[in-house]
């Protein structure tokens, strides 16, 4: 566990997404869980050793499969953006995982049992303000990776955890994506308001700016591909043929290629299906 700020640490050790925790007097507020069982105890296990009030509070930035699978089993009160609602009661009560190909961390992993949701019971549409501490915490609406993302900010100590608006090092999720919303995420990023920031991605620790222009850079060319195929009314598994291309952008770990093969391949035929719709629906009005 690393503190990248008095009170503020994250944890990169566990499989799936990057952890947060921070100690203030009324309790832990913590980001995200893991997804395998073993994980979520022994991430329990270490935060029983930190100091706080005995209060705990779990914030999911969004509803993706890695970073909710393991919610219930951290046994406290959860809260996220108002959109999560309706992600949840699209699925069933009781999940079976099972390998459905989405390129997401969870699938590269057995033994993870029948998991019950956690859905948030507290949401904001949005921004939220919370006073755990005489300094307030942040939770602020930024869609772009999905419809319901969502930023935790600590204005004193200058951290903003920002969930999968970054992916460091790997294909972002495109499925649940809209691109414009996204990039106008990163410039936010990029503006004066966060230049004194430590930017923390969910998926890989600390970013840097370079890290933020590159996704936006990977966006764009994501995006006209997906504008000229729109154009073009080509079919949606055409789109696979642009992925080795793509993949050029990464420096992709062994054994990983296929595993971000299918990430980029579920996300952009999703993404096209999803945006095409839209379009067909804008031009019919």
């Amino acid at each position: 566990m690393q503190e990248i700020s008095p009170h503020v640490f994250i944890e990169t050790g566990y499989p799936g997404v990057t952890l947060g925790a921070i100690a203030w007097a009324h309790g832990l507020i913590l980001v995200d869980a893991p997804f395998r069982p073993d994980d979520v105890r022994l991430w329990r296990t270490t935060l029983l050793n930190m100091s706080g009030g005995v209060d705990r509070l779990l914030v999911n930035l969004d509803a993706h499969f890695d970073r909710t699978l393991g919610a219930r089993l951290m046994e406290c009160t959860v809260a996220g953006h108002e959109k999560m609602v309706q992600v949840f009661r699209d699925r069933p009560v009781t999940f079976k995982p099972q390998t459905i190909e989405t390129g997401s961390e969870w699938e590269l992993y057995n033994g993870l049992g029948s998991v019950r949701w956690a859905p948030p019971e507290i949401t904001f549409s949005d921004s939220m303000k919370l006073f755990w501490d005489d300094k307030p915490l942040i939770l602020e609406y930024h869609p772009g990776p999905s419809p319901e993302s969502i930023w935790l900010k600590l204005p004193e100590e200058k951290v903003v955890f920002v969930g999968d608006t970054i992916v460091p090092n790997a294909p972002p999720f495109l499925f649940c994506a809209t691109i414009l919303d996204w990039l106008a995420a990163l410039n936010l990023l990029l503006s004066h308001e966060y230049s004194d920031y430590t930017v923390i991605s969910g998926r890989d620790g600390v970013v840097t700016t370079r890290d933020i222009q590159r996704q936006a850079g990977f966006l764009e060319i994501v995006d006209s591909i997906i504008q000229r195929a729109m154009d073009d009314k080509i079919p949606a598994d055409d789109l696979e043929k642009a992925i080795p291309d793509l993949l050029k952008h990464f420096e992709i770990p062994a054994g990983k290629r296929e595993h971000f093969w299918m990430r980029l391949k579920y996300g952009l035929q999703h993404y096209y299906s999803n945006h095409s719709k839209l379009r067909s629906s804008a031009q019919c009005e």
